[in-house]
């Protein structure tokens, strides 16, 4: 197999066509091969077709969920969306509006299983089926430190709209609301960062770290 080509930082925008005798393997797009694949995927996906890399990541899942209450259509989601697939998270569940901007999900959106809610109500009813138990994220009175608190490995985090944060249906129906640790002035921080550090604190508790790229 042709060595590792370049990430997407590295010196071109992916990998020319295949150079050497074609892979005997159903795995890998023949069009790509062909062309090449510039495509924003690992290096271990290069060539692959878009379906056999969906049923890899669904082999490497995590038994996170992650949901964002989108009732003010919120610029964030497409950043979270792409933080949860760099993590194998399960699904990303969208609560309220459908429509959401997709280009900060630089279109990982197209490995990552999506779900769609009407109502943070919706959602608690799922997570209560599914057997998750819902954690929100917000700084908010009464909220436990996420620095000191080990999140559960079947776990749905929730995180409000930038700006009013998680609604109070979410507070209610949580199990725990935890809060980031912050020394500035600033009251709050974005709504995708605050998601990728909660992400990575459930990753460094729960993920075997030895099979990440």
């Amino acid at each position: 197999m042709n060595e590792p080509g370049p990430t997407e930082w590295g010196t071109g925008p992916g990998v020319g066509p295949w150079d050497g005798p074609l892979p005997d393997d159903d795995r890998y797009d023949p069009e790509l091969l062909r062309d090449g694949d510039t495509r924003n995927v690992v290096d271990a996906y290069r060539y692959w077709t878009r379906a056999a890399i969906v049923a890899d990541i669904d082999r490497r899942r995590h038994p996170l969920h992650v949901a964002i209450e989108n009732f003010g259509n919120d610029a964030n989601i497409g950043t979270v969306v792409r933080t949860a697939n760099a993590f194998a998270v399960d699904t990303v569940h969208i609560v309220g509006k459908r429509r959401w901007n997709r280009r900060g999900a630089m279109v990982t959106d197209r490995y990552q299983r999506l779900r769609h809610h009407a109502t943070t109500e919706d959602l608690l009813a799922f997570a209560a089926e599914a057997g998750l138990e819902v954690v929100a994220v917000d700084n908010v009175p009464g909220a436990v430190p996420l620095e000191r608190t080990r999140l559960p490995r079947h776990c749905l985090l929730i995180f409000g709209q930038e700006g009013p944060g998680i609604t109070d249906a979410a507070r209610l129906g949580a199990a725990t609301t935890v809060s980031i640790a912050q020394f500035g002035s600033t009251r709050s921080i974005n709504a995708a960062v605050a998601a990728g550090i909660a992400m990575h604190a459930w990753i460094m508790a729960h993920a075997d770290t030895s099979q990440a790229w």
